[in-house]
């Protein structure tokens, strides 16, 4: 239902203004990435079979949309993604593998007791790609996948 308004909300905006759109997967970069939820003790592993999403680096997110208004073009979609859709519990062990902590043990998603709207990012599977990013902005991911961004974190955080 989230997703169908999201898109009847797309559309207005679009027919209203004629706007480009940009719709962003899961936003990460320095302060905000799994290393704080380690750091902090709030890191969680939720598993749900065929939990899937992408990501994408601020960074990125930053060259993209300079580049969209460089070349812009009306009613445009961009998908902001990187190439490698993951499930949340692999960042997750990535991340704890990097900073050299055991991650959380994982938890159902009856056990994790998520609100509503939690509940629904666990339960999507979403594979993202973009036909704009690179072809018709020229635009190459710095990022593109969760292990370069989150090893460019923590070279960032300890000045390697």
């Amino acid at each position: 239902a989230r997703g169908r308004a999201r898109v009847i909300a797309e559309k207005r905006w679009q027919d209203l203004l004629g706007t480009e759109l940009f719709r962003a997967a899961g936003i990460y970069g320095p302060g905000r990435s799994p290393f704080d939820a380690l750091r902090d003790g709030t890191a969680r592993i939720i598993n749900h079979e065929g939990q899937l999403f992408n990501r994408i680096h601020v960074s990125d997110i930053c060259r993209i949309i300079k580049a969209a208004i460089e070349m812009p073009r009306r009613g445009r979609i961009i998908n902001l993604a990187d190439e490698k859709p993951a499930a949340q519990g692999d960042v997750m062990r990535h991340a704890a593998r990097l900073l050299g902590v055991e991650p959380p043990l994982p938890q159902t998603l009856e056990e994790a007791d998520l609100s509503p709207m939690a509940r629904s990012f666990y339960v999507s599977k979403r594979k993202v790609g973009s036909k704009v990013i690179g072809p018709e902005l020229g635009v190459t991911l710095d990022y593109p996948d969760y292990e370069s961004g989150l090893a460019a974190i923590l070279a960032s955080e300890t000045g390697d």
